[in-house]
């Protein structure tokens, strides 16, 4: 089964949980009006689903190569680039001084939930570009800018990320790539670097490697890494001194080439510092934190193609009698318990799309805003949110593609049917752009003290002011899901206040074990209340003789969500407040 970009409910989402409408009225997106934006949307969704879906089967089977120092990239896939840069779509978020259409992050995190659905292999590319085109608008000398920023935009050039060698992964105070200052505003870099997304491939002319080296006498530590452009071709069109060594043969995104890069077999790769020295790992930061959010979206994308392979399968899919139904077999999509894994999968979906789409207007607010007050707190918000997107989201991609193996039953287990695909290339997301474990103590330890805790105070409460209103609405529905969602935001007041008391009487310890599932705490709260968000929304949409099918959906979806996945919170609370006794004898048990 190919994919269908479910366009009206990424708009509902983004007009009525988002934000999108409020921003649109406040000017804060320019010329941009929900109709355009549908418009567009629309129009990458045909891209995504005629185009771009085709491929993902065909690239999973066939892979990539790698000869003489070349890579391959599966039939199709440099034709499906060519036909997507040229459509303007690389270009939709990037500045319009380059080329760009200076779309905002909102409207692009629409496109790069489709993008990824179509084929996550092909989605991830383009992400990496956009990270190296903020880092350098933030960052670069006006000479890297005029040189590299037009070609980046335009998507006639990629970009990559070199961060992670064979002892340094999460750790990168531990990277040893070297680079050596010649005097004329260049550097001389060495070393060797591992997991390179989009490293080395066939789609473009030239890629643009933003790598983190150390300099001869930086200090120790991340305080002594800087970040250098290292282009594979010079300004004059000479091939620099870097190499595809080798290409990983992975798990899942068969079709996207990971690499091992080799810097300096001949005395060193030609590169430009990018913003000053020993700030590497800051300039590097504008792009993982971009990257963070793209791969939530990732998340939410191979979620939403293994819950529409897996829904069409359970429409043909004929065994037993369902209860009340008549002689014969009838479709599993009748069977209670098949129901209840379809419906976890889409409101999973849903409420992780609706957490990716509240921080990217986040982003937005933070740099369009004009008075400082405000944009301080859409960064806070933003920042507060970016962990929990990353990480819940790419959690449930996982979750609800091992789910659409399920519905499809031992059909699922055959590569056939594609719903394996979808669960092998889910569970990458989890791990890079910093593992989902790094997210949570991301969240606890630099997110949670924000404004002296002010930030999350904040968003807990607007959470509760949702859920006021669902209890105002008085239909026994509402009053019943108000009131799992409730118990839910105030598990997680309950944990915010342990956690913020934890860490301000240095009893990190206790805070960081239970930092996992208070990030599931947060996700479930959040998710819950944008979900109700939506019901609101719909409601008033049939108070107001719109009969639309899928605005009681939305509301019977909420609902389920309150009483089926919401109700968990209580239980993760008390993991929060009650777990961490697991470190005085975790040695002792790992050991038996």
């Amino acid at each position: 089964m190919t994919y269908r970009a479910p366009v009206s409910d990424i708009v509902f989402t983004m007009r009525h949980v988002a934000g999108l409408d409020r921003a649109v009225d406040e000017g804060l997106y320019g010329d941009l009006t929900p109709d355009l934006a549908q418009a567009i949307l629309e129009e990458a969704g045909r891209f995504a689903n005629n185009v771009i879906a085709p491929l993902n089967r065909e690239g999973d089977k066939h892979g990539v190569t790698l000869k003489d120092g070349e890579v391959t990239t599966a039939p199709g896939w440099k034709e499906a680039y060519k036909g997507w840069t040229e459509a303007g779509w690389n270009a939709l978020p990037g500045p319009v001084d380059y080329g760009g259409q200076g779309l905002p992050t909102l409207l692009n995190s629409a496109c790069v939930e489709m993008w990824n659905a179509a084929s996550m292999a092909f989605g991830i590319g383009p992400v990496l570009t956009h990270g190296a085109i903020e880092a350098l608008v933030q960052h670069g000398s006006e000479d890297l800018k005029s040189r590299y920023l037009e070609k980046l935009v335009s998507g006639e050039w990629t970009a990559t990320m070199n961060l992670t060698e064979p002892q340094a992964g999460s750790d990168l105070a531990a990277i040893r790539s070297r680079a050596e200052p010649m005097g004329d505003g260049t550097y001389r870099i060495t070393g060797q670097k591992i997991f390179i997304t989009y490293g080395e491939h066939d789609l473009t002319d030239n890629i643009i490697h933003l790598v983190l080296a150390r300099l001869p006498d930086a200090p120790q530590g991340t305080r002594g890494i800087s970040l250098f452009l290292v282009p594979k071709f010079m300004p004059d069109g000479t091939r620099n001194d870097l190499r595809c060594h080798s290409i990983e043969h992975k798990l899942g995104i068969h079709a996207s080439p990971t690499c091992t890069m080799i810097f300096g077999d001949n005395g060193g790769a030609v590169g430009w510092l990018v913003g000053e020295e020993n700030r590497g790992l800051n300039c590097m930061f504008t792009m993982m934190n971009n990257a963070r959010l793209a791969v939530g979206l990732q998340g939410v994308a191979i979620a939403e193609r293994a819950y529409q392979q897996a829904l069409a399968y359970a429409h043909e899919r004929r065994q037993g009698r369902a209860i009340g139904a008549a002689e014969g077999m009838s479709p599993i999509a009748a069977h209670p318990d098949v129901q209840r894994n379809l419906l976890t999968m889409k409101a999973l979906t849903a409420a992780a799309r609706a957490i990716c789409y509240m921080t990217a207007e986040g982003i937005d607010r933070a740099h369009l805003e004009q008075d400082a007050t405000k944009a301080k707190t859409a960064n806070e918000r933003a920042s507060l949110l970016t962990p929990v997107a990353k990480a819940f989201s790419t959690d449930i991609g996982v979750e609800v593609a091992s789910l659409g193996v399920q519905v499809h039953g031992g059909m699922g287990f055959i590569e056939e049917t594609g719903a394996a695909q979808h669960f092998r290339d889910a569970r990458i997301a989890p791990i890079y752009e910093g593992t989902n474990g790094i997210q949570a103590i991301d969240l606890v330890a630099r997110k949670l003290p924000l404004s002296g805790g002010e930030t999350v105070r904040a968003q807990i409460a607007s959470m509760r002011a949702i859920v006021a209103r669902v209890m105002k609405e008085g239909t026994p529905a509402f009053g019943a899901t108000a009131s799992r969602l409730r118990d839910a935001i105030e598990s997680l007041d309950r944990a915010t206040s342990y956690m913020l008391q934890s860490l301000s009487s240095n009893a990190q310890g206790e805070a960081l074990a239970g930092a996992t599932p208070y990030l599931r705490l947060f996700a479930l709260a959040q998710g819950g209340a944008a979900l109700a968000e939506a019901a609101l929304a719909a409601n008033a949409m049939i108070a107001g003789g719109d009969n639309d099918p899928a605005h009681a959906g939305r509301i019977a979806l909420c609902r389920f969500f309150a009483e089926n996945i919401a109700v968990g919170a209580s239980g993760l609370e008390e993991t929060v407040l009650g777990g961490a006794g697991f470190l005085q004898d975790a040695n002792l048990a790992l050991a038996s």
